[in-house]
């Protein structure tokens, strides 16, 4: 006990991680609705049209998703970088069970989404738009249910959405890609080795990693790349130790860029993000469009494949004596908190965008599943973890759920 309790300085940075997700969350639920009232109000073409709208050569949703979304990845790469090497991925019994529960819950959403899409060969592109956790959403959950759902299990399902946003990372540079500009990858090799340089010369100020950044994401933008992963790329040569003349780790460069973005990312880049991404038309929709294949496949990938995926894969490695559950969770919380993992949005809208980015029809029809499997996944883990009996005292060092 350790790093999780005996240390405040861990329980602090847990707690304001907790609090600035779960806030950010609450605050896209609000926006969302904010969205799709606009795309269905008399302003509706003018919220579109802005978005349409071309600046320095990029459109503004383009802007949105290429260049704030490179921040919010920028954040994810050090958040997970933190945890690897100094949080509560940073030893194998730790990674464990989160690793195994994030593996089930990428591979099965994304069978169920192909099998139920599989007779069209147009939307099998969108393979991974269920396989990734929204993990402000998720959290924002959480906080509403307040102490009834024990801290292991918020350490639980923040580790696993961290490993997550890994494999989403890992999803997008290796199928997400277009066509590569050899010459700007070039480029972009190059910053990426001075930005290695500087690390390894022990650069704390955070300048010239941020301006070798900008230039690792235009070259990236233009190689083709797809630029927000110029932001891990980054984060990952950020310093975790703190400058040598100082002794707490909250002093390094790591720890203060993270702190620095994580409420510019949390109440500004994901709610503007999702106001812009969120923006559906309900003109037109029937009963028809709801369950035709891809939303379909979307919404089941996300509300039955996550939760059999996480929870299933989870239960697994605890019978095999792989893992030990949450300590003081039941295992219905665990189910509770496998059913919050259906929560996709952010990083399901992120990869609709891309999946389908050519076709705005196909990218509004995925969108329907987004949100439909998100809300039903946010609903039935509410209920669940709202009604479901906490661990007794005898039974919380169980070793099955």
């Amino acid at each position: 006990m350790d790093r999780e309790r005996g240390s405040g300085r861990r329980v602090s940075l847990m707690r304001r991680f907790f609090d600035s997700e779960a806030s950010g969350g609450i605050l896209l639920m609000g926006v969302t609705v904010v969205a799709l009232a606009i795309a269905n109000s008399p302003l509706a073409d003018a919220y579109f049209a802005i978005l349409k709208t071309y600046v320095l050569g990029l459109s503004v949703l383009h802007w949105i998703n290429d260049g704030l979304m490179a921040v919010f990845f920028l954040l994810v790469g050090l958040e997970i970088k933190r945890e690897f090497l100094d949080g509560q991925l940073s030893t194998w019994p730790r990674r464990v069970l989160p690793g195994i529960a994030a593996l089930g819950g990428m591979v099965v959403p994304a069978l169920v989404y192909t099998a139920v899409t599989w007779s069209d060969p147009a939307l099998r592109a969108g393979w991974a738009i269920p396989a990734a956790t929204d993990i402000a959403f998720a959290l924002g959950v959480l906080t509403l249910l307040g102490p009834r759902v024990p801290t292991s299990l918020k350490i639980f399902l923040t580790a696993l959405a961290i490993l997550d946003d890994l494999g989403a990372i890992v999803i997008i540079a290796l199928f997400y890609t277009s066509g590569l500009a050899l010459p700007m990858l070039g480029l972009a090799g190059l910053c990426l080795v001075a930005l290695i340089v500087l690390n390894r010369f022990g650069t704390t100020s955070l300048l010239p990693y941020l301006a070798v950044g900008a230039l690792l994401w235009f070259f990236v933008l233009q190689s083709g790349i797809h630029a927000t992963l110029a932001g891990v790329a980054l984060a990952m040569t950020i310093p975790l130790h703190p400058e040598p003349k100082k002794t707490r780790a909250e002093d390094s460069p790591l720890h203060r860029l993270e702190h620095t973005l994580q409420p510019w990312v949390a109440y500004g880049i994901i709610p503007v993000f999702g106001l812009a991404n969120a923006g559906l038309s309900f003109a037109g929709l029937s009963l028809a469009s709801l369950v035709a294949p891809l939303p379909l496949g979307v919404a089941l990938g996300l509300l039955v494949g996550k939760q059999v995926g996480v929870y299933g894969s989870a239960w697994l490695a605890v019978r095999l004596g792989l893992a030990d559950m949450p300590a003081g969770a039941s295992r219905l919380q665990c189910y509770g908190v496998a059913l919050l993992c259906g929560i996709g949005f952010t990083m399901s809208l992120f990869i609709d965008a891309l999946a389908f980015g050519d076709r705005a029809d196909l990218v509004d029809s995925a969108k329907i599943g987004v949100l439909a499997g998100s809300f039903l996944s946010a609903l039935a883990g509410f209920l669940v973890l709202r009604f479901a009996p906490r661990a007794a005292p005898q039974l919380r060092a169980a070793t099955s759920i």
